[in-house]
């Protein structure tokens, strides 16, 4: 089946790390809230302490702890809001679902893409550079180009600010969605197989991934 994990949308999903840059789930001085020089200062300042926080890893990355690489996970990852973009990504059958089953759905999407953010580290070491800060009320574009291994993306980050902070629920890499692609490849298996296939795949996918890093 055209499962996300084994396209170029999980690929693409891989600059996911790159919200270690971004990662503001945090409480936040208000007038960052609608402030876009406010929000950019925070959002370099973060710049500065993922790529502290990572190097200790990198320096030694064979004797690194387990403790060291889950902090770096939560660093990263903390800022994402997975509720809001599994729900986007599922579209209407979200509705479709049981609070246990949006639950669930939701606890496996994160922690498939919690475990690929740690897949290249070097990636938090990418030059950027923020072009466009907007914010409109609740909601906030950032548009940045990133420079890895000299090649230029431009990324573009969609918040949302509740509870007292910005979250990210979407990234768009050289104008293509990563929601979007994860709905084409979610909703497909929905429509053909049901929501319990894609749910079963996941878990596998899951599984194999934590059997991989334990081996």
């Amino acid at each position: 089946m055209s499962d996300f994990l084994h396209t170029r949308w999980i690929y693409k999903a891989s600059f996911l790390l790159l919200l270690g840059v971004l990662t503001l789930g945090l409480a936040v001085p208000v007038q960052a809230q609608t402030d876009k020089a406010a929000l950019r200062a925070m959002l370099e300042q973060r710049d500065k302490e993922i790529k502290s926080a990572i190097k200790p890893v990198l320096a030694n990355p064979q004797t690194a702890t387990a403790a060291q690489r889950k902090k770096v996970e939560d660093f990263i990852n903390d800022g994402i809001d997975f509720a809001e973009m599994g729900k986007r990504a599922l579209g209407p059958h979200w509705d479709d679902l049981t609070s246990a089953q949006r639950t669930e759905f939701i606890d496996v999407f994160s922690a498939i893409v919690r475990s690929q953010s740690l897949a290249d580290l070097d990636i938090y070491n990418s030059n950027i550079t923020y072009q466009n800060i907007s914010v409109d009320g609740t909601t906030a574009t950032v548009k940045t180009l990133t420079d890895y291994k000299d090649k230029q993306t431009n990324v573009t980050y969609l918040l949302i600010w509740q509870d007292d902070a910005w979250w990210i629920y979407d990234i768009i890499l050289d104008g293509v969605s990563t929601i979007d692609g994860y709905a084409k490849s979610f909703q497909t298996v929905i429509r053909k197989r049901g929501y319990d296939a894609l749910k079963n795949s996941l878990d596998k996918k899951y599984a194999k991934m934590q059997a991989k890093q334990g081996s």
